[in-house]
């Protein structure tokens, strides 16, 4: 059933993830057939992989096998649908502390950054911390993709760091976008990009590890007395600092390329619940002034 409907049509990254759920059937119903999947079964086999996984990776896993027996069912391989009023448990999720700079800490890691005449690592801190991208979408860019008149980059790509390099498709339709650009990082970028081949990777230059890079921002961070952050966290610093600033979280879901609003919602609920404490304060100063 992959095979037929989804080789080829999915990112690799979502192929993983359905190969994944295959090795978990063959570890929980090693000899049960399609032809005796019913209801009970069925809720049997998610309680046991709820046992080890959270409930929204349960989730996932029943969507995945919903899919195949759906059409098993319009195949008439088997007569009704057991996946019906399946109930999803899951294990209590992990509280996750997201670590990111503040604004001083931002200011002083960056000041410790050495800019030199070449594309470097540092210079990828750089942008990232002032773009928001992911860390495989600054690894795509080319410099065709910035447009210095309109102060724009593109983010139509991604760099395939985990599988030995190669252009592939961004997470989702909206991670492809326009960010705008300060105009300080544009003086500072026209210059490194000046004399670089115009659609090659500005930042690979062979094998590629995100631990290299984390390392290279760790070294930075200790330099200035400020958190140890991943860079990915410097994703989260830079959506935290536009919050913070008073930026919709609709312009930073676009910003950041996120599916929706929800999932900037969920990522920075933490971030939200202060300002909501802040404009508390101001509500009240504001009614307090009135007759």
């Amino acid at each position: 059933w992959v095979r037929t409907y989804k080789e080829g049509a999915i990112r690799d990254v979502t192929m993983g993830k359905y190969r994944l759920t295959q090795s978990w059937l063959g570890k929980l119903i090693p000899e049960l057939r399609l032809a005796d999947m019913d209801r009970t079964a069925y809720q049997q086999l998610i309680n046991g992989y709820a046992q080890h996984h959270e409930r929204q990776t349960t989730m996932d896993f029943h969507h995945q096998i919903k899919g195949a027996i759906l059409d098993a069912v319009d195949e008439g391989l088997i007569p009704r649908d057991p996946t019906r009023k399946v109930i999803i448990k899951g294990k209590q999720p992990r509280i996750k502390k997201m670590k990111y700079l503040n604004q001083f800490e931002l200011h002083a890691m960056l000041a410790d950054l050495d800019l030199g005449a070449e594309a470097s690592w540092d210079w990828l801190i750089l942008l990232i911390a002032k773009t928001g991208l992911r860390f495989s979408e600054a690894l795509g860019l080319t410099p065709d993709d910035f447009d210095f008149t309109h102060q724009t980059l593109s983010v139509s790509k991604t760099w395939d760091y985990k599988n030995g390099g190669g252009f592939v498709p961004t997470k989702n339709e909206s991670s492809v976008r326009k960010v705008q650009l300060d105009w300080q990082l544009i003086m500072q970028l026209s210059g490194l990009l000046k004399n670089l081949p115009h659609d090659k990777p500005i930042f690979v230059h062979g094998k590629i590890y995100n631990s290299t890079a984390n390392s290279v921002l760790a070294r930075h961070c200790k330099n200035v007395d400020a958190p140890v952050i991943s860079i990915h966290g410097l994703r989260h610093t830079h959506a935290s600092l536009l919050l913070f600033a008073g930026v919709s979280i609709a312009s930073v879901s676009r910003r950041l390329g996120h599916a929706s609003m929800t999932t900037t919602q969920e990522t920075y609920l933490h971030v939200i619940r202060e300002l909501e404490n802040k404009d508390v304060d101001i509500v009240m100063r504001a009614l307090s002034t009135l007759i």
